[in-house]
Order: structure tokens, then C-alpha cells, then sequence
């Protein structure tokens, strides 16, 4: 929703108005409009820190499509998984939030065809309202429905072949870093010793390492490491976008920009040298 409108203050007022004694968490209003995939990935990143209970309203694509165009719709819906709550439009993003994990319930919020009006801000009609009514400790069988399955959108996902992943940038974050989703549980299966080459935007720019932390290599330098979530990143040493050059400007990355790693597994004939050829 950005910054710049009214939308983020008048979500934050209706919960304020509602119940005081209440914790409100931005994560992000950044996220690319209708941007299921990014969405997915900042929330998977940091939900692990909150509370059990917790109530998370993801307000992207959030308007209820009822048979529209000849689709079964997508309708305000509540995920419990891992002793909370995510409230979201069943429009893909808790198929790309889960992955290949389970929920421990899934609800379709009832309430949704008994008032068109509240379509026209539907984040705060009707996925904050059903929010609060949770937080005010209402059983979530008053305001939902459980329904079986949810909807499984068009996700880019890390691919392995031979000697080959083949991965997608996620997400760019404030200091031009970018996230991929290229987990490192990819890499182990190459085996530790095994050479490899991280190839992104063009040929010339490539990294044949992976780091630990941002401060092994120079100020200034390209730098892959695995963040505190296990997804590959490639950044530049105390770069930023608004400053010296984050990774985002100084390569011309964007989300959706393939990156490809090569490996050169022990014993075979090719070597580093012929990924230049």
C-alpha cells in the first residue's frame, strides 16, 4: 500500500479504535502491487519472531474475485499455522507462504457475499475485521467456515539439473541486496568441496564463493552468503542503493532476474576455466 496514502493510517486507526491494548508490526508496505510470491517471502522471513497468536494481515491482492471469468473465485480466508494466524485473500499466497508444508487449519471467512460494499477496502472490511475479532477472542469457528485446500499460484521456484540450479531474485531489500530463493540446503547436496560459479544479469558478473558474513571481502565487493533464513543473497560490502551502490544498482538486478550456479564436481573433465568458453 505504500506511504503515501491514507491507506496504511486508516487500517492502524480502525484496529486503535477497536482495542487498545494491542501490538501493531509493520513487515513491509513496499511490496510490488499484487506481488503474491515477494509477499510470501518477507512474511515466511520473519514470522518465526512472533507470538504465538499472533494475528498477520496480508493485505496484497486482497479484493474477493466471486466466479469471476470462470474461476472458483478467491475468497478472504484464515490459514492457522504455527500457533497463529494469517489472514489473506486465498488468491495463491498461502500456497507460496507453505510450500510443501501443511497447515494446521484452513478457514474460509463467512461473511464475505453478505455486503458487497466491503469489497471496496477489503483489507480493512474484511480481513482486519475478522483479525480483531480474534484478537477480542472470538473461536475462529464464529467467523469462518474450514474449507479444503487453498489455491497453489504460479510461484518461480529453484530448480536443480545436472551440475545446475537454476534459481529466481525474490526480493530487493532497502540497501539494494538481492534475495533469492536458492535455499542452501540446494548447495549441500553438491557436496562442500565441490566448485561452483554464481552467474547473475550478464557473464561478466559471477562469484565463485560463498562468505560467511558481508566483512570477508572488501568494502566495495560483491559478496554471496546465505542469510539468517538460508536463502543465497548477493550484496555488495557496505553498499546501498542510496549511497555508494547496493548490488541492485551497480549489476541492473530485479526481481525475477534468473541467477544460475555451475558446479564442477570432483573427478569431472571440465574445469573452472570452460564456464568462459
Amino acid at each position: 500500500m505504500g506511504l503515501n496514502d491514507h491507506y496504511v493510517a486508516s487500517l492502524k486507526g480502525t484496529i486503535l479504535k477497536s482495542m487498545q491494548d494491542v501490538h501493531i508490526v509493520d513487515v513491509s508496505h513496499a511490496v510490488r502491487p499484487f506481488d503474491i510470491s515477494e509477499a510470501a517471502y518477507l512474511l515466511s522471513s520473519c514470522y518465526k519472531d512472533f507470538p504465538n497468536d499472533t494475528v498477520h494481515i496480508i493485505g496484497v491482492d486482497s479484493e474477493p474475485i466471486v466466479n469471476f471469468g470462470g474461476t472458483d473465485g478467491s475468497f478472504p480466508s484464515i490459514l492457522v499455522y504455527n500457533k497463529q494466524y494469517f489472514i489473506s485473500n486465498d488468491n495463491g499466497f498461502f500456497g507460496s507462504f507453505l510450500k510443501e508444508e501443511s497447515p494446521e487449519s484452513f478457514w474460509r471467512i463467512d461473511s464475505v457475499l453478505s455486503n458487497p460494499n466491503l469489497f471496496q477496502f477489503p483489507t480493512k472490511n474484511l480481513l482486519l475485521t475478522a483479525g480483531l475479532l480474534l484478537l477480542k477472542g472470538d473461536k475462529i469457528e464464529t467467523i469462518a467456515s474450514p474449507f479444503e485446500g487453498f489455491k497453489k499460484a504460479f510461484t518461480p521456484m529453484a530448480i536443480m539439473e545436472t551440475n545446475l540450479i537454476k534459481g529466481y531474485i525474490l526480493h530487493i531489500d532497502n540497501y539494494g541486496n538481492a534475495m533469492t530463493n536458492i535455499h542452501k540446503s540446494f548447495f549441500e547436496r553438491f557436496g562442500v568441496d565441490t566448485s561452483f560459479i554464481i552467474y547473475f544479469k550478464k557473464k561478466d558478473y559471477y562469484i565463485d564463493e560463498i562468505s560467511s558474513s558481508y566483512n570477508e571481502v572488501p568494502q566495495g565487493e560483491k559478496v554471496a552468503l546465505f542469510n539468517e533464513n538460508g536463502y543465497l543473497e548477493i550484496a555488495i560490502n557496505r553498499g546501498a542503493n542510496r549511497s555508494t551502490g547496493g548490488a541492485q544498482q551497480l549489476f541492473g538486478l530485479h526481481v525475477h532476474d534468473m541467477i544460475r550456479i555451475e558446479f564442477t564436481p570432483q573427478g569431472s573433465r571440465q574445469t573452472l576455466d570452460s564456464f568462459f568458453t
